[in-house]
């Protein structure tokens, strides 16, 4: 997710940009629901399992909230979807269908909001995840190996008969 204040972001940025991306590490933080900030723009991020999919995270802003029968439904919007944050949003630009079901985000689908980022550092974690990763990080842990124990036994020198022994 990007959130473009002057153009498009496409690539890597400025680490302090007030942005997320793809591949930011996320602190998160639980709440109770009721104690969520919904004063668009300045609202929580927060993050939440996508109804279609719950192994599927979502990031995006709140914009609304609706409480329907004492469950508190959060109405999102993407920062980089469509409109450019912070503009104003209307109830048709919510974020809907298949991100999340018509009346909002329910309170009980909500894993945290963002406190804040360490940008980069979460392309680690989606590197993991690819059959490359897995295999570069099999061939670093080799690579240690190899200089942590078999480096040191390469480096001893032999006794040899011109060199007295050394006594214990």
């Amino acid at each position: 997710m990007c959130i473009p204040y002057d153009g498009a972001c496409e690539g890597w940025t400025h680490p302090f940009a007030r942005t997320l991306h793809v591949g930011d590490l996320l602190i998160l933080q639980g709440l109770d629901p009721k104690d969520y900030n919904t004063t668009y723009p300045n609202s929580d991020i927060i993050v939440f399992h996508e109804a279609a999919n719950p192994q599927t995270l979502v990031v995006h802003r709140i914009v609304a909230a609706d409480d329907i029968n004492g469950t508190l439904y959060f109405h999102t919007k993407g920062d980089g979807n469509g409109i450019r944050w912070p503009a104003a949003v209307t109830p048709q630009q919510y974020d809907t269908y298949p991100i999340e079901p018509s009346e909002g985000v329910s309170q009980n689908i909500i894993v945290g909001r963002v406190l804040f980022r360490i940008p980069w550092i979460g392309n680690i974690v989606l590197l993991m995840q690819t059959p490359a990763g897995i295999i570069t990080v099999a061939i670093i842990i080799a690579l240690l190996l190899i200089v942590e124990f078999v480096a040191p036994v390469l480096k001893k020198k032999p006794i040899t008969a011109t060199e007295p022994a050394k006594q214990a």
